[in-house]
């Protein structure tokens, strides 16, 4: 846990000391090219090997009765057998948790000892909340890439701000993501067996995105930020004529926090197609979700199985009919001699 934040602080410190030094052309140019490089070449090569991977046998998971005999109750949505009833499920998968809300935790109890399962819902509703928060605060950040801003962002901005609190206004997500992350983190930090299970590829991504919220936070509610010069600087950026930090608005105002979050998001894109993170696209690619539960109606044959030559024992006791007679061993069918005596 501690290396792991040791290595975001570390990021963090650089992109900030580095920009203020004169780098910020490195740090707000080259890298963030880089970044959205490699993140779309690792996913297109993450998602061609999955799509090679060979799938001999039809394994889905499931959560309810397979479709049998008229009087048992198929469990359409948790066990379905045809390809719609797959694409139900997976819209569930993705959108809903569906899988995740019906998960239970297991526990030993000192009297006997014996185990107990009961459900587990918190691990759903932040994950739920996490997931739904990041994305509404992505689809925020398109006022700063586009010109002008659609209606739709406003009515989002407008949405996530209704509750106002001071100026410049607060939006829920960013408070609601930040709560769910400290959930995803302290579950890690506080469950002795999920703490003894976690390596620093458990942390370094929470850590991460703990970082970049933070740092978005800092620069909308505490610090003096110019956001224009920021929209003009990532507006060049799109259109692939990136200027110079200092070239723009009065350059420092730009600040060293910026670098340091746009660094961040440049690591997390880096690292999301080598890491746990691309469940996001896996969930479509696994066979435990995507294929029909119905293994009783049609028989499965395995493709990738090469063809082969197969040497009965009829063929192999006619090969060598004669020794084994000699050797006493049992046949199916005497040689002539044998069977003349």
């Amino acid at each position: 846990m501690l290396i792991s934040l040791l290595a975001v602080l570390a990021v963090g410190a650089v992109a900030w000391l580095g920009s203020n030094a004169g780098f910020g052309l490195v740090f707000g140019v080259v890298l963030p090219y880089a970044a959205v490089a490699v993140f779309l070449v690792g996913l297109v090569l993450r998602m061609m090997y999955w799509g090679k991977s060979p799938v001999p046998f039809a394994i889905p998971t499931t959560g309810g009765q397979q479709k049998s005999l008229p009087f048992f109750r198929q469990a359409k949505l948790d066990n379905p057998d045809t390809q719609w009833g797959v694409v139900i499920r997976m819209v569930l998968e993705a959108l809903c948790f569906r899988s995740l809300f019906r998960n239970t935790a297991a526990d030993v109890r000192v009297d006997g000892p014996r185990v107990i399962y009961y459900s587990s819902k918190w691990l759903w509703l932040f994950a739920l909340l996490f997931h739904y928060c990041f994305l509404l605060v992505f689809i925020r950040h398109f006022r700063f890439f586009t010109e002008p801003v659609p209606v739709c962002i406003t009515w989002l901005e407008t949405l996530d701000g209704i509750m106002q609190i001071g100026a410049p206004r607060l939006y829920m997500t960013g408070v609601i993501m930040l709560l769910a992350l400290g959930f995803l983190l302290s579950r890690r930090l506080f469950n002795n067996r999920l703490r003894y299970l976690s390596l620093p590829a458990d942390y370094f991504p929470l850590w991460l995105i703990i970082g970049i919220v933070c740092t978005g936070i800092w620069m909308r509610y505490f610090g003096k930020t110019d956001v224009a010069s920021i929209k003009e600087f990532i507006m060049a950026l799109v259109s692939f004529a990136p200027k110079n930090p200092t070239e723009i608005g009065k350059g420092a105002e730009i600040g060293g926090v910026f670098f340091a979050h746009l660094t961040l998001v440049s690591c997390l894109l880096m690292y999301f197609p080598f890491s746990k993170l691309t469940h996001m696209l896996g969930i479509f690619f696994s066979p435990t979700r995507n294929l029909p539960c119905n293994t009783r109606a049609v028989r499965h044959v395995n493709p990738w199985n090469p063809p082969k030559s197969y040497h009965t024992y009829a063929e192999y006791e006619d090969d060598f009919r004669e020794l084994m007679h000699e050797a006493g061993l049992p046949l199916d069918k005497q040689p002539p001699q044998a069977a003349a005596e």
